[in-house]
């Protein structure tokens, strides 16, 4: 459990001979490629963290399309936020892409955590920050970026999904079809080549 080690250690700076306590809050999980953490309709009671494999977070509107909202590589923390704080049912579906081991994290893990180590608390905020940044900048990309922007800012989000998922997943995320994805892609490929 190397990642989270690193993630308790480096980014909540927890002192390294104090986490082996931590793992009271958490519970490891193995899940099977296409199984689900979460379904619609389900209240989500746990949060996420990626210790190995790769997890995806989608809607299906009511055409039965998937729109995917987030990807959770290793070291990443996925969860329906909403769902989890305000125990409302989740419209989310929370999926395994790879097969996965997750750790699950109990429903009191950060206030747990900053209780026992309150300087953690800075850091949790921070954390929490940039995520609130990250989804602004999201919406923000889908309501004004093009389709090429939006591509580029995926690549420096998530450097290696596009080797670990099939096009129509990136496709989805970006809000895009496949065939204007290849295109996109085609289009990058070209520019690429007349500069060099």
């Amino acid at each position: 459990m190397e990642n989270i080690e690193t993630y308790l250690s480096e980014i909540l700076e927890i002192p390294k001979d104090s986490i082996s306590a931590c793992s009271s809050f958490y519970m490891k999980k193995k899940v099977a490629k296409n199984k689900f953490l979460l379904r619609d309709g389900d209240v989500c009671n746990q949060t996420f963290f990626v210790e190995k494999g790769l997890l995806r977070m989608f809607s299906i509107d009511k055409n039965g399309r998937e729109h995917i909202i987030q990807f959770a590589p290793e070291k990443w923390l996925m969860s329906d936020r909403s769902s989890l704080y305000f125990h409302e049912k989740s419209k989310y579906y929370i999926e395994a892409v790879e097969e996965s081991e997750v750790l699950l994290l109990s429903n009191d893990f950060f206030t747990g955590i900053i209780e026992k180590y309150p300087h953690t608390a800075e850091n949790n905020d921070l954390l929490l920050q940039k995520h609130i940044r990250n989804l602004q900048n999201r919406v923000n990309s889908l309501l004004a970026e093009t389709a090429e922007e939006r591509y580029m800012n995926f690549i420096k989000m998530y450097p290696d999904i596009m080797l670990r998922v099939p096009q129509w997943m990136v496709a989805s995320y970006l809000g895009i079809t496949p065939e204007s994805l290849s295109r996109v892609r085609k289009e990058l490929a070209r520019k690429n080549f007349e500069t060099s």
